[in-house]
Formats: structure tokens, sequence, C-alpha cells
């Protein structure tokens, strides 16, 4: 035996020799456990909570479709989201479209945020943090500019005069970028825009030659429909993000002033300006010309901070509309501004519709000095006669916010089917606490009566407002039904009493009732 024999004995019986089975000949590995098979359904792939993470970690860019399947817009946004996947399947592979139907996908739902039906996701890299929303795109010629956009240049680079012609005509609006150098802040704000805004063709440049031929000497972004610019915005770094830029461009897609109908209902709520201006007038009205002329004169100053948005009272399918701001006839020609985020409402103070006093409204209300329009039913005589109280604007937060009392509000509008469907079982409710003085039961007309202190859901919703001084309201989530509304109430009451309240000698439903007064706006806020 060699010399170095013996030095590898020792590290044999150290290291302990191979086991006769890891090196049998006949050894079979284990299997590894099949992936969930991921299928496609014209071109698009068809994804669940068991096989999503797989698509994410097989697709470098991968663009899903959230959606429930009893959804009209969900349908027809599907159909434009597969032939965008069908066109880009050769041209950018790397580029996937997907859909999951989320109807029962809760977690899924709860992950990712999805409030509204269809909602539209990018993934890259495999990431599930923080996808990136696909808002406001609807065609498919709008789908396959947006991914390319965010997987390649935002923008063309335009070289020569005859590139920005050909850009300019290429579509019915196209915006250009008109730079001194192409590193800057602006540059990098125009690009971040041009992503969001697959809508139309961009395009930008640094070339003298080229802003001299449209007369540009400043950093400027150009807006052109058909051809003629229709909208210059000089841009200075630091006072542009990229937001107000999208805001300013997408209004463009819309007329200066919009009509309200069943086409343009959803483009409306695509350009992401959450204040928007209404004026009420019947079209056919002798006045008409006269107040458009002087409506569409302030939409010309406030482009990109306000929408403009004209509601034919004439047309009976905007019934929803009038109901909602409370228009009536003898109210138009009306205007009111609508906050989309706080669902706040405005009315212009002036009754003329003149171009001085919309300006004015207008301005007023982007200073932060309009005041709160706020309807409210009258209190009926009779609001605390029956089991179920009647609750209005005026007699709201009197009645809702006390110490002594838990109160268990349904929030309801009248023409819902599903709301008249249950107010006979709300009213057996109000009969089963009838006796109780230490809960009321109540319901609101929601399409009647502006209540700010509470934030609005689908109708119907229900919220209870629990004894003591917090005030702190209680979302119902639970089934519609009499027994599930009664278990819910007892489990909540039993812990928000007070119990050092003493309770007024008369009972404090006959103490609310003696005592009943109107409060003010400045109460209700």
């Amino acid at each position: 035996m060699k010399t170095h024999q013996f030095f590898l004995l020792p590290l044999l019986f150290l290291t302990g020799f191979p086991a006769a089975d890891s090196i049998s000949p006949n050894e079979k590995k284990p299997k590894k456990a099949k992936l969930p098979k991921i299928k496609k359904e014209n071109n698009v792939l068809l994804l669940k909570k068991s096989n999503f993470d797989r698509a994410l970690k097989e697709t470098k860019y991968l663009l899903v479709e959230f959606y429930v399947s009893l959804s009209q817009s969900s349908q027809n946004l599907s159909e434009e989201f597969a032939e965008a996947a069908r066109q880009l399947k050769t041209e950018a592979p790397k580029i996937q479209f997907g859909k999951i139907d989320v109807t029962h996908q809760h977690d899924l739902r709860k992950e990712f945020n999805i409030r509204e039906f269809p909602t539209v996701k990018f993934f890259v890299d495999g990431s599930r943090e923080d996808p990136i929303d696909c808002k406001g795109v609807r065609q498919a010629s709008a789908f396959i500019t947006w991914v390319k956009r965010r997987t390649g240049p935002s923008t063309v680079l335009i070289n020569s005069t005859d590139q920005a012609e050909a850009i300019i005509h290429a579509d019915n609006l196209a915006v250009i970028g008109f730079f001194k150098e192409l590193h800057n802040d602006s540059v990098a704000v125009f690009c971040e825009a041009a992503r969001d805004v697959p809508e139309m063709p961009f395009g930008m440049t640094a070339s003298e030659d080229v802003c001299a031929n449209y007369g540009i000497q400043k950093n400027t972004l150009v807006v052109f429909k058909k051809g003629k610019p229709v909208h210059n915005e000089v841009l200075e770094d630091g006072r542009q993000n990229k937001l107000d830029l999208t805001r300013l461009i997408k209004t463009f897609t819309l007329d200066l002033v919009t009509e309200y109908n069943l086409e343009t209902s959803v483009k409306i709520f695509d350009v992401p300006v959450e204040n928007h201006i209404l004026l009420f007038t019947p079209k056919n009205s002798e006045t008409f010309n006269a107040i458009y002329e002087n409506y569409k004169s302030a939409a010309a100053e406030f482009r990109g901070k306000i929408m403009f948005v004209l509601v034919d009272t004439n047309e009976t399918r905007n019934g929803r509309v009038f109901e909602y701001f409370r228009i009536r006839d003898i109210d138009v020609p009306a205007v009111r501004i609508l906050n989309l985020t706080s669902d706040a409402k405005y009315k212009m103070p002036a009754d003329e519709v003149t171009a001085e006093n919309l300006k004015e409204f207008c301005q007023s209300y982007l200073n932060g000095k309009a005041k709160l329009h706020l309807s409210s039913e009258e209190i009926p005589e009779d609001w605390d006669k029956m089991p179920v109280k009647v609750l209005v604007g005026k007699n709201f937060n009197r009645i809702v916010f006390n110490k002594t009392m838990t109160v268990f509000v349904m929030f309801y509008a009248p023409w819902s089917f599903d709301c008249r469907k249950l107010l006979p079982i709300w009213d057996k409710l109000g009969e089963q606490y009838e006796s109780r003085k230490d809960i009321i039961i109540a319901k609101i007309d929601v399409t009647a009566n502006d209540i700010l202190s509470v934030g609005l859901d689908r109708y119907p919703f229900f919220r209870l407002f629990p004894a003591g001084p917090d005030y702190q309201e209680v979302a119902y989530a639970g089934e519609h039904t009499l027994e599930a509304f009664s278990e819910f109430l007892e489990e909540q009451s039993k812990t928000k009493a007070e119990p050092e309240e003493k309770e007024p000698s008369g009972g404090i439903k006959e103490d609310l009732s003696q005592k009943e007064t109107v409060i003010t706006e400045k109460e209700e806020l």
C-alpha cells in the first residue's frame, strides 16, 4: 500500500463511508412535484390563486385583468384584452396577458386592493409588490401602446421637422415635447406622463431647427389636435409633476365641454381630474346658446383642474344624475361642483350663468373658499312615531351621535329594488327593539339627504353608532336577515353602553322628540 493511502483511511472514518443506497446503480431520484398547468384562452393566461405565483415567476412582464364573471364591463374589456394579447404574441413574446376571475378569490382582491371591476395591473420581473395600475385603458390598441411604453421608450426621439409632422398627423391627437436639452427633470416628467397616456403618440426633440420651425423658445409641451396646436404648456423643472401633466393631456381626449350621456360617462371618469363642474340645463331652451358659450369660456381657463360637464335636463336617461344632485325642474339652469374623492358638492351662489360668475365660482372652489352644499329633507312630524325612526340631514347628527343610545341605521335609496325588499325586514327589527330604551332602529334616504359624517357605500348599507362619547361607527357586513341583524346588534350593544350615564325620567326617545331642533350647516360639518 502506498504511503498516501494511509492518509485516506482516517479521512474515511472521520467522514463516514458512503451509504450503500446512495451509491446503488438502481437508485431512483425523487420526482419533483408538477407545477400547476396554466391554460390559455384566446392568448390570455387563465390565472387563479394556485398558479398565480408560477405565472409571475415565468414572465418578465405580465398584464393581468382582475374581473368578475357577471360584469358586462368586464366582458367588454376582456375582448379588447384578448385582441391586444393576440397582436403582441409574436411581436413581444416577453409580454404576457393574464386574467383572473376574482368573484370568489377574496384573498387576491384584498392583497391587490381590487375595489372595482375590471381592474388591470402590470407585474414586472415576477414581483407581486406594488404592481402598476393600468387605468383608463379600454381599447386593444391602447393596451398595446401602454405596455410598449412600460417596457421600452415612452416617446419617439424627433430629429427633423418631417419626423415631427409625421407624428402630429398620425392621429387625431399628438403631444410633442420641445426641449433645450434632453437631460433634465422636465424631460423625465414628460416621459413618465407619456407612459400613462397611451391614447395618443408622443415625441420629443432638442433639435434647434425643429424648435425654431414651430416657434418654440422654451421647454414646452404642445398638444396638437387634427394637425394644429391647441395648447402650449411651458415646462419648468420642479413646477409640474407627472399627474399634473397627465391630467392636462388626458382632458384633450374629451371636448372642452363634455355632454354627459351613456357613451361619454365612462370616458369622463377615466380622465384623472377629481373636480367636476356640471351645468344642468335643457338644450332646447332659448337661452341655451348664450349659457353654453359662457360655460365654454370658463372651461378654457380651468382645463386640467376642473372638468366641465353638460347635463341636458330634457334627457330622461339622465334621471339618476338629477336625483344624485337633487336638481328639480325649477332649479335649472343650475351649476354644481363635485369632488370625486370626498363626494362633496358645491352650489354656485350666483343664479345667473355668466362667464364671470362661473370663473369666480371655480376659483373660489380651488382656493378652498366655496361653501359646501348640503341637501336635507324637512323633518317629518311623525319621524319618531313608528318603530323605525326616520332620519334626515337636519336631525341625523343629533339623533345618531349621542352618549346614551345605540343607533342602528339603514341607508337606502327608494328606487333600489334591493332596498325595497329589505325595508319590511328592517321594520320587523324596529318592532323587535321598540321597547328597548337604549337602542334606536332608524333609516335614512341617502338620495335626498347629504351626510358628510358617513362614507357612502353601495345601497343598501348599514352602520351602527354605539352609545358613548367616542362616536365610533361600526360597519355591518353580515347577512341581510332579521336574525343576523339582531345578533349583530346584541353583540355590539353589550360592550358600548355607558353605565355611568343615567337616562332622563321620561326616556331618551321621548326626550329627543321634545327637543327637536334644526341642525345648522356648521353643526353638520
